[in-house]
């Protein structure tokens, strides 16, 4: 067991660069199998499944591109620190408590005879 998750690791990709490989090695594939196609199929049908061929190239480049995290930069862009997304936990706004003294505030108030 130990040794087949050596062996998926080989296969996992970790870099965008590795994504724009794999992206170009399905597109010669695809390209290869368009020109099959169209000598297969002469006419608008083998032109067809051509651009289909082609098209699933850009859906597959999409995926790989997307499910790998780009880098972070190297320096930071500007004199000032990075923005702070806040979390938003409801969608309407609640009023908060109000602290309340009892009584004035006033020294008088607080004197005891």
């Amino acid at each position: 067991m130990a040794m087949l998750r050596k062996l998926g690791r080989l296969f996992t990709i970790k870099t965008r660069t590795e994504a724009w490989l794999v992206t170009y090695a399905i597109a010669l594939g695809a390209v290869e199998r368009a020109r099959h196609y169209i000598d297969l199929y002469p006419g608008t049908g083998g032109w067809l499944l051509a651009l289909a061929c082609t098209g699933v190239v850009f859906i597959a480049g999409a995926k790989l591109l997307d499910s790998v995290k780009p880098a972070p930069p190297a320096v930071a862009m500007g004199p000032y620190p990075p923005r702070v997304q806040r979390r938003v936990t409801s969608t309407r706004s609640r009023p908060r408590a109000r602290q309340t003294r009892s009584g004035s505030g006033s020294p008088l108030s607080l004197r005891r005879d």
